[in-house]
């Protein structure tokens, strides 16, 4: 019997240096496998759950956005009330971290490619295909807005098309909690310019209306350019 010590388990993740997490854990539980993408708030890594054996997408927020108290509170609470979602067009959240200088959201990993990723390769797409993804958006936000949240971010790189044909609309872990007459604290306006409403435009309160407008600029995205 050997009486060499046993492989050391993956070391946990940490926020420095997060270009180097692959195998390493978060929580204990979610090791990480590839970079996916990275965005203005955000990096997205695939992972795997230890526990429950399945591949997953976890989105890290960056380090600037921990620092801030009142953001983060806000991405929690929202993060929570975003996992009560349950919609086929709605990518599920599984879990929230928070630790170590480290916010994160564990959610389901999507196999497919994004609205924007086939408007780069098309340019546009043919009337009855746009109009099937605006209806599986629109049905989606509607669920969402029954539940108070206004998603704030719509545009073709949050809608993602599956393989099995599905529509879903990605990203809600963001969305915004409708209290009525609450604004965007100023500096930390979200969003994607082109796709802003007046309203989100201005630092004014937003609402179920701003994210139809954005839908309303993807469309005609969809069908002219």
């Amino acid at each position: 019997m050997s009486d060499s010590p046993p492989p050391a388990s993956p070391p946990p993740a940490r926020p420095a240096g997060r270009a180097h997490l692959v195998g390493t854990l978060l929580a204990d539980r979610y090791r990480f496998e590839r970079l996916i993408a990275t965005g203005g708030m955000a990096q997205v890594w695939e992972a795997t759950d230890l526990v429950l054996d399945r591949r997953v997408a976890v989105k890290l927020l960056h380090a600037h956005l921990t620092d801030d108290t009142t953001f983060v509170e806000r991405f929690r609470r929202e993060a929570i009330a975003a996992a009560r979602l349950a919609h086929p067009s709605i990518v599920s959240i599984f879990d929230t971290y928070s630790g170590d200088g480290t916010e994160a959201i564990v959610m389901e990993l999507v196999d497919g490619r994004t609205l924007r990723q086939e408007l780069d390769r098309r340019h546009h797409l043919p009337p009855a295909e746009a109009v099937r993804i605006g209806v599986a958006v629109a049905d989606a936000l509607d669920v969402a807005h029954q539940s108070r949240l206004v998603h704030r971010d719509i545009k073709p790189a949050n809608i993602l098309l599956c393989q099995d044909e599905r529509v879903m609309v990605a990203d809600f872990g963001i969305a915004k909690l409708d209290e009525g007459g609450d604004h965007t604290k100023e500096g930390t306006m979200l969003g994607t310019a082109k796709y802003l409403a007046p309203e989100q435009v201005e630092g004014g309160p937003v609402d179920a209306r701003t994210d139809v407008y954005a839908l309303g600029v993807v469309l005609y995205e969809l069908l002219t350019l």
